[in-house]
């Protein structure tokens, strides 16, 4: 069938038309993946910003890890030489107290970190006690010193408006007394409370003539004494500075050989008749193996903080014993401490203050407790019900598997790839089983994991895992 001319002109016209709308489209895919390129290359960028950088120590924010509650010596400390070090070092130092189990929690944690110089402990004088007590099997072996910081001798405190003004006076009330008056200063088995326990066994008593309340530190102590829970707290003076200044507590001895020069008014039990002397210490420490190079500028950073004027300054406003002792010094300071205390956990005298539980006592009787629950339901024929409920769907079990996987992929691999890598893969695959398009879930992954990433590594300062790669 032939076409006219006219006809022949209409048809190569709509051809062009197609062919121009073609092209048009063809340009505007183009000019599309022109757009994604350059908003990938951005997102690279942005995900390269603030990463590790192997050649450079620190880059990146560093945790300090306080084993003791907020607002007590070893967190004021440990917050002041955090804000020294970060003047030292350029990098975020981030203050964590990581408490409970009388230092158990924040010691092991401590130690059991990734050994990449990021994490530093303030260790103190409970690391070289609570393995002879049978709470963990952490001791300062499992640690790399870094230097000494402070040390201070403990006293004994009581209410201004109490009835003892002298330590002989409490020492009678509690002859009279005995197990009646309540004391604390720190956790159970604590140096304090190896402080106060001493001082009993010295004049003659039994550690347990006075109740010992197992508290998170000596400012939760100190509240409590101040309102009537407690009857005396042992603590360093530096701790109970400011009530002490503003007379509402009275320090009734200092276990100290000889006064000390920020408090000349204080009596030591010494001078009192009494020959009994105990201090705490607290130090900066690394978890082993960590490199040799990051160690070392981490020690250099710690020795010009400690000797800094400002934190001088600060220790003596406030009274506390200033020091910096070298690693090996300190090394073979806390080896000694670790034997003295050994010899002090095995005599007789210090038997009252050991914990006959293990850490394991609590979840166990949880354990136990949910196994009777279950044991009970299952008896009562709750369990067997469920059976008869409505059988769940193949997509809600795919779904949960997948979320719970998510949550064990994440667990298994961020230390090793990092929060960014990690976290990237997880929200994809999310994207996928909800059926996003690849052209929307591949740019919304990078994009949300590198927002995440910035936000709470770069802005809030979170120390996310960092990997391999440094993201």
């Amino acid at each position: 069938m032939g076409y006219t001319k006219l006809e022949r002109m209409q048809k190569s016209n709509i051809k062009y038309q197609n062919s121009g709308i073609a092209a048009s489209r063809d340009d505007f895919t183009n000019f599309a993946f022109c757009i994604l390129i350059f908003a990938f290359s951005n997102l690279l960028l942005l995900l390269l910003s603030g990463c590790d950088r192997k050649e450079s120590f620190p880059n990146r924010p560093i945790t300090f890890i306080c084993p003791w509650g907020a607002g007590g010596g070893t967190d004021r400390i440990s917050r002041q030489l955090a804000f020294q070090l970060e003047q030292e070092l350029g990098v975020p130092v981030n203050v964590v107290n990581a408490t409970g189990g009388g230092g158990v929690t924040g010691h092991s944690r401590g130690a059991r970190v990734r050994p990449d110089g990021y994490t530093i402990t303030m260790v103190t004088v409970e690391l070289n006690m609570l393995h002879w007590r049978g709470l963990t099997s952490i001791s300062h072996q499992d640690f790399q010193p870094v230097m000494m910081v402070n040390e201070d001798a403990a006293a004994l405190f009581v209410r201004t408006d109490s009835q003892w003004s002298t330590l002989d006076q409490l020492e009678q009330t509690i002859r009279a007394n005995p197990g009646k008056l309540k004391a604390s200063g720190t956790a159970f088995g604590g140096i304090w409370h190896v402080a106060l326990a001493g001082w009993l066994t010295t004049i003659g008593l039994q550690g347990s003539d006075v109740t010992w309340i197992a508290m998170a530190g000596s400012a939760s102590s100190l509240q409590e004494l101040m309102a009537g829970g407690l009857d005396m707290v042992a603590c360093s003076l530096p701790e109970a500075q400011v009530l002490l200044k503003a007379e509402k507590v009275r320090c009734l001895g200092v276990m100290a050989d000889r006064r000390l020069p920020a408090y000349p008014q204080v009596s030591t039990f010494k001078e009192l008749g009494i020959d009994w002397q105990v201090s705490t210490h607290r130090g900066i420490a690394l978890p082993l193996g960590v490199a040799g190079s990051r160690s070392l500028i981490i020690e250099n950073a710690v020795l010009r903080a400690a000797k800094s004027e400002e934190y001088l300054q600060y220790m003596a406003n406030t009274g506390a014993g200033a020091a910096a002792m070298p690693s090996k010094e300190y090394a073979h300071f806390l080896e000694k401490m670790d034997k003295a205390f050994g010899e002090v956990f095995a005599g007789p005298s210090f038997q009252g203050v050991q914990n006959e539980y293990g850490p394991m006592l609590f979840p166990a009787v949880l354990s136990g407790l949910l196994g009777v629950c279950l044991l009970a339901c299952f008896v009562s024929g709750s369990l067997r019900g469920v059976s008869e409920r409505k059988v769940i769907s193949k997509a809600a079990m795919i779904d949960m598997s997948i979320l719970v996987g998510c949550v064990v992929l994440y667990i298994l691999t961020a230390e090793v790839l990092g929060f960014v890598i990690s976290s990237a893969v997880i929200l994809l695959v999310l994207f996928r089983r909800m059926r996003v398009k690849n052209a929307i879930a591949i740019p919304a992954t990078l994009l949300l994991a590198a927002l995440v990433y910035q936000l709470f590594a770069i802005g809030l300062r979170v120390p996310l895992p960092r990997g391999l790669f440094g993201w």
